[in-house]
């Protein structure tokens, strides 16, 4: 297995460091808001490469942190005169609902920044008596940048680029720093906004440190698969490796997985543009798992143009799929025998090639596109073949294999059957006996009348079926 690395700038052979387990924190979102789709896409993508992970026998602990301190969520709490817990908390239960439609498996450990002070604070002291950082008059902690020999290895820019670009990002306090790279640990608290008692002052913590202390507290000094947007490769993820460095005087993490951007319709997402879409605006118009087809339906890597004609294409492919797997449900409704035929073996032996290379592909740096497109290449080849499929062991074979590879992605394409009223049941029954008693206009008046009640049915060859108008 193979992932490219920002790290090395090329694609490494995957090795965990401990034999049947991976280590791998994923940023979260900061709450104040519901999550758009541009948060989505790495929930999505990493999402698939764990459970591709575990579907190949390895036990995945997998962290993602929720940011519930930050400018953002306590200027929200102060809009709404309530305590800046009470927002972060709305917006967490509404992230993991949106999680939980798009099917993206719940961490193994969802850190809140709140409940790890003491952690954040422990690496802080550490790093202040390593001389790594130093306090300001008013009590704020910087990070010296230039003490880590290797600052810039993630973003692989020398220092003078970095000093260049870090002028827009200064923070508060930028007249106490030593340098312009050197970045905030520790703040004081200014009026309304909630605090933590420190040696320094009372305050909270900068952004950076929450996440080396909530990955260190949970997966160790160093960790198998750092992961995150772009965006975070400078100055979030630089900053994390330094300080967790100084701090453990170890490897941070050894493989780095960066998804790219999310555009609308060709431009960057944005409020000021008008273009800007949480999850729930989508969902609104499109299924969950149509939108999740359509995060995959792409390498990580590479950027993704959103447009409602590429949804619903997305919705198209993903509905040729289903309508394969009801296809193999009906036959095997309609079929007897639970062994193979003899001409049966020789299809189900075609088969195998399309979990290889499903697998192949999944190994080549979790590319979810081509993975995909084997998922179609299978689809094509059960519609060309079941004509020669006559057992019910045969359809199923064809049905577990497809719904197993949808599995993998965590594409559901198989939902919970609907339970209808008996009395349209009845109908569909006595619709079915008119047609083979030959009362073929009864047989319309049937169907004419479960059309009004928003029944649609479909002849095929595998027998009737039906779907809501």
């Amino acid at each position: 297995m193979k992932i490219y690395n920002t790290l090395t700038k090329r694609k490494d052979e995957f090795y965990p460091q401990s034999v049947g387990k991976v280590t791998m924190y994923v940023c979260g979102p900061t709450v104040y808001n519901l999550i758009h789709i541009g948060n989505a896409r790495p929930m999505i993508v990493f999402d698939a490469f764990r459970r591709f992970l575990e579907y190949k026998g390895l036990e995945v602990i997998y962290v993602s942190n929720f940011t519930d301190v930050d400018d953002k969520i306590i200027k929200k709490a102060q809009e709404e005169g309530v305590d800046s817990s009470v927002i972060s908390e709305r917006y967490i239960e509404e992230c993991k609902k949106d999680m939980a439609s798009l099917n993206i498996k719940p961490a193994t450990v969802h850190p809140k920044a709140t409940e790890e002070i003491p952690e954040m604070l422990n690496m802080i002291d550490t790093l202040v008596l390593k001389n790594h950082a130093y306090v300001g008059e008013d009590g704020t902690v910087y990070f010296r940048a230039r003490s880590f020999k290797e600052y810039g290895k993630l973003s692989h820019k020398n220092l003078d680029e970095l000093e260049g670009g870090n002028r827009s990002l200064l923070i508060s306090g930028e007249d106490q720093k030593e340098d312009p790279l050197d970045f905030v640990l520790w703040k004081p608290k200014k009026e309304g906004e909630p605090s933590w008692h420190s040696f320094y002052c009372e305050g909270r913590p900068g952004w950076h440190i929450e996440c080396s202390a909530m990955s260190r507290k949970y997966l160790g000094e160093t960790i198998d698969i750092h992961a995150g947007g772009e965006d975070l490769i400078f100055p979030h993820h630089e900053n994390e490796i330094a300080q967790s460095e100084c701090v453990n005087d170890c490897n941070f993490a050894r493989y780095w997985m960066h998804n790219a951007f999310l555009n609308i319709d060709n431009k960057k997402m944005s409020k000021s543009a008008g273009n800007f879409f949480t999850v729930r605006d989508i969902l609104r118009r499109y299924e969950p798992m149509v939108l999740r087809f359509f995060m995959l339906s792409a390498h990580y890597r590479s950027p993704l143009n959103f447009s409602d004609e590429l949804m619903e294409a997305a919705k198209n492919s993903l509905d040729r799929i289903r309508t394969c797997a009801k296809k193999l449900e009906n036959a095997m409704k309609m079929s007897d025998g639970d062994k193979l035929a003899r001409q049966e073996y020789k299809i189900m032996d075609g088969m195998k090639e399309f979990r290889m290379r499903f697998e192949e592909a999944m190994s080549d740096d979790n590319n979810t596109a081509d993975a995909i497109s084997v998922i179609f290449e299978l689809v094509k080849y059960i519609n060309v073949n079941m004509i020669e499929v006559t057992t019910k062991e045969g359809f199923r074979q064809m049905y577990d294999e497809l719904i197993l590879l949808n599995n993998i992605l965590g594409i559901i394409i198989v939902e919970k059957p609907e339970v209808l009223d008996s009395d349209i049941e009845k109908l569909i029954e006595e619709r079915q006996q008119a047609r083979k008693d030959k009362n073929f206009a009864r047989a319309d008046e049937i169907r004419d009348e479960l059309l009004k009640k928003g029944i649609v049915l479909e002849d095929t060859r595998e027998g009737v079926t039906w779907k809501r108008a």
